[in-house]
């Protein structure tokens, strides 16, 4: 099992990024959370903390930021039903914090804005982890998700209108101002969706 890669961060798209190692490219896929958490990092040295998932067909690498998405991503595929690109989207618009208020407060509904995960979905993850989530280290009983402005509740409605979900957008929406216009905060979006990072 690959616990950890340290190298050059080679390339950054957008659901993956990848290391050199040694001469060696490793491809990680992540969630948006991760893919912004390393994008001013191109061309230099990180550490990823990785899951390696194997299967008859695949082999694949996941990628994390930080040891707790990396604990709360195999957290959730540990759920029945849940999958790789389930528990991907759901940390791309939540974080390990906000996921174990939703899980230890029973908020499935929260869970649901996530593309891919129908209310039975969310209902069992909710059922099977709200016990197991307690001991871990990104438990925050209580924890409180940051306010959107208005604005940009507005923008990420309109970037949905053009296909574009709120897990692609909400991971570097926090960097912006709550005084740019609605027309602002698209403008910007859809110049770091057409880049990728």
């Amino acid at each position: 099992m690959i616990y950890s890669l340290k190298g050059i961060l080679t390339v950054i798209k957008d659901n993956f990024i990848v290391v050199e190692c040694a001469g060696v490219g490793y491809k990680c896929i992540t969630s948006s959370a991760t893919k912004e958490f390393y994008s001013e990092f191109i061309e230099k040295e990180i550490t990823v903390y990785t899951y390696m998932s194997v299967r008859q067909d695949a082999i694949d690498i996941f990628g994390f930021s930080n040891l707790s998405e990396m604990e709360c991503f195999k957290l959730l595929i540990s759920v029945s039903g849940v999958g790789s690109k389930a528990a991907l989207g759901i940390l791309s618009q939540f974080s390990p914090e906000h996921i174990s208020e939703i899980v230890s407060s029973g908020d499935s509904k929260a869970l649901t804005t996530t593309s891919g995960v129908g209310s039975k979905t969310a209902q069992r993850i909710i059922l099977e982890l709200k016990d197991k989530i307690k001991s871990l280290s990104f438990y925050s009983p209580g924890f409180k998700a940051p306010e959107v402005s208005r604005n940009k509740e507005e923008a990420i409605k309109a970037l949905a209108a053009l296909g574009y979900s709120s897990a692609e957008v909400k991971p570097w929406l926090s960097n912006l101002s709550d005084n740019l216009s609605v027309e602002e905060i698209i403008k910007i979006a859809l110049k770091y969706v057409g880049k990728g990072v």
